[in-house]
């Protein structure tokens, strides 16, 4: 089932409301044509950060082409330089610059205000 625009990957209401003074890691990268273990990578991240004091939530989305775009929740830096500082992610994301991205850049926001739309 596709992932709509108000669910993270878990298939989990986010409410922008309740991001208003969290963080937001915006994590945009081009795939390689490895695929090589990508997949249960993934997930494992997803599933780890899940279990990280201060995560809110995840969405993600990536394009044919390999562009993708994955955006991260937390409530404080702190909680974002501790995810960072995970030994397993650490080697994942070694692993990702040797095999599974082209190019990646990462962006860390404060969330100032937050508000959606939806027709549904």
């Amino acid at each position: 089932m596709p992932i709509t625009p108000k669910q993270n990957e878990a298939g989990s209401y986010l409410n922008p409301a309740n991001l208003v003074g969290a963080y937001a890691v915006i994590f945009l990268s081009k795939r390689t044509e490895v695929d090589a273990g990508y997949g249960q990578a993934a997930d494992r991240m997803l599933e780890l950060a899940a279990q990280q004091p201060g995560y809110i939530g995840v969405r993600s989305v990536r394009e044919p082409g390999g562009l993708g775009v994955t955006i991260s929740y937390w409530r404080s830096e702190a909680d974002i330089k501790a995810w960072r500082q995970n030994l397993e992610h650490a080697s994942t994301r070694e692993t990702g610059r040797k095999q599974w991205y082209q190019y990646y850049e990462l962006q860390v926001c404060k969330i100032e205000r937050a508000y959606d739309f939806g027709l549904d």
